[in-house]
């Protein structure tokens, strides 16, 4: 299936791996990219020697096309930023923030930069200061959400921009898929779809929490501070939202969820960590290699398009 985005990014399917903090690292990032999507390595708030690290180790394992998606709030963004640079990376990815500062340094390198937004007007903003194309991510997704869900967000970007709009956000399978384009989309970007990965090495308590969940497992904790993030129902959601109705402060509230995504991704804590995951938790039930996910749904998805 050929758009905009396969040409621009010289991919064979138009699927991007979402960026994810802690989950989305060499392995993944390769093994999408080896099966015709996009990869992607998160840089989240690691230092810039350490996504340079990621970013070899996943070059050493594919020579196909892969990206790195900088979150501009972490402590480290001038570093990855410019390590992505150095290192050649031809596609990045931003999320949290303006990549405004950044763009001329990364468009004088050749690098395609594809910022993720949850707004019209951010989109437009977006489009003139040069990026290539843009990520409409609606609020079903999980980690750091805005107010759209995906089925209003998308058309009107599709409607307020000339360069190519990618989906986001409640998309698990070749139905998603099929949305998206019928919406004016010309790819799609899925994460929680792709925790649950063979290739994944997320711990094997977290891919089971996500293979268990129902439709109304997630829960989004931080509103009342401006700070939305959708993740599943445990322990420590329940403790936060209890202390968010009780008033605490950001403070307060930050320190309970301090390391929570690591205890969860890395250690397997499951009860106690933040499980992020988008709304289509509940239609995972298995854990199949990429390749086998992204034929899946690219046929699903052709059948229903007549593509």
């Amino acid at each position: 299936m050929k758009t905009r985005i396969t040409e621009l990014l010289e991919i064979e399917y138009p699927v991007i791996q979402g960026g994810m903090a802690w989950v989305a690292e060499h392995n993944l990032a390769a093994a999408v990219s080896e099966a015709g999507g996009l990869g992607l390595i998160g840089g989240a708030n690691a230092p810039g020697e350490v996504v340079r690290e990621e970013i070899r180790k996943a070059r050493a394992i594919t020579k196909k096309p892969f990206g790195v998606n900088v979150m501009l709030m972490s402590p480290h963004a001038d570093d990855v930023a410019r390590v992505v640079v150095e290192e050649g990376v031809k596609v990045v990815t931003t999320g949290a923030g303006n990549p405004e500062k950044y763009m001329e340094m990364w468009k004088k390198a050749g690098i395609k930069v594809i910022p993720v937004v949850a707004s019209v007007a951010m989109a437009k903003r977006i489009e003139r200061m040069g990026a290539d194309a843009v990520v409409a991510e609606g609020m079903e997704s999980g980690g750091h959400i805005g107010e759209l869900t995906t089925m209003t967000l998308v058309p009107q970007i599709v409607d307020a921009v000339s360069i190519p709009v990618i989906a986001a956000g409640g998309i698990a399978d070749g139905r998603g898929i099929a949305a998206a384009f019928m919406l004016g989309a010309e790819a799609v970007q899925m994460g929680t779809r792709f925790v649950v990965a063979k290739e994944s090495t997320v711990h094997d308590n977290y891919k089971q929490r996500l293979i268990k969940a129902s439709d109304i497992d997630s829960t989004v904790t931080g509103r009342s501070h401006g700070h939305p993030i959708r993740c599943l129902r445990n322990q420590m959601t329940r403790e936060y939202l209890k202390l968010e109705k009780e008033g605490k402060s950001f403070e307060e509230l930050e320190y309970l969820t301090l390391g929570a995504l690591r205890k969860a991704v890395q250690d397997g804590d499951v009860k106690n960590g933040t499980v992020m995951a988008g709304q289509i938790a509940g239609m995972i039930d298995k854990e199949m290699t990429c390749k086998e996910m992204i034929e899946e749904m690219m046929e699903e998805a052709s059948r229903l398009l007549k593509r």
